[in-house]
């Protein structure tokens, strides 16, 4: 079993192949502005690397966001094109779920993406990594009381690439084996049906639906 983990949400350009739910080859670098013209190449280098093809691909894990727009739909859109052409398996997974994984000490993890304007794309998570706050865009202040209604901030980690102030953080420390193997039997999707979770509209939607109320 070869499996193509992508992800294009953040900061940073991932790209692994994985054999039986090991990895074998993984490009962790820091992402550019030309995600378009570079992850195609990207993916065949791995693959060339360690003498496989597309056609090797038996299953494909992309992130499907929130993330930065661009870099969340040039990921989408590969892995979607990939997954139809070679009738290739995929299942989209969330930004916020894979930063999870990053190991803490505390009882609980935050993982956060700065969606500027005082406000994140943020859940919170167990040790366990079970779902505790859901996924959402969310203020500052609002994550934070949603946050001290179930637990003390001591019993919380915060993670992101982000720096923010007032928020003390770590940054992500990546456990793509786990998420990997939880996906392994996972049902996968219709290549048509997966599609970018922004957790917010653009901004483009947002102002058009202002000037309709108007």
């Amino acid at each position: 079993m070869i499996t193509l983990f992508l992800d294009t949400s953040t900061i940073r350009l991932i790209v692994g192949i994985y054999k039986d739910n090991m990895p074998i080859f993984i490009v962790n670098e820091e992402s550019m502005n030309d995600l378009s013209s570079r992850l195609l190449p990207t993916i065949k280098e791995c693959l060339e690397k360690i003498n496989l093809s597309v056609d090797d691909i038996n299953r494909i894990i992309v992130v499907n966001g929130p993330g930065s727009f661009t870099g969340v739909r040039v990921g989408v859109t590969v892995a979607k094109t990939l997954a139809w052409s070679k009738n290739i398996p995929i299942i989209p997974v969330s930004e916020l779920e894979l930063l999870a994984t990053t190991k803490v000490d505390t009882t609980y993890i935050v993982p956060f993406i700065d969606a500027r304007r005082d406000a994140f794309y943020a859940g919170m998570y167990d040790k366990k990594h079970k779902n505790i706050i859901e996924d959402t865009y969310i203020t500052r202040e609002s994550l934070l009381n949603k946050i001290k209604r179930r637990t003390s901030l001591k019993n919380v980690t915060f993670v992101s690439y982000n720096k923010v102030d007032e928020i003390e953080s770590i940054l992500p420390k990546l456990n793509i084996e786990y998420i990997v193997k939880k996906y392994a039997r996972k049902k996968s999707f219709n290549p048509h049906l997966v599609n970018p979770n922004y957790l917010k509209r653009v901004e483009a939607e947002e102002k058009l639906d202002d000037k309709r109320n108007k």
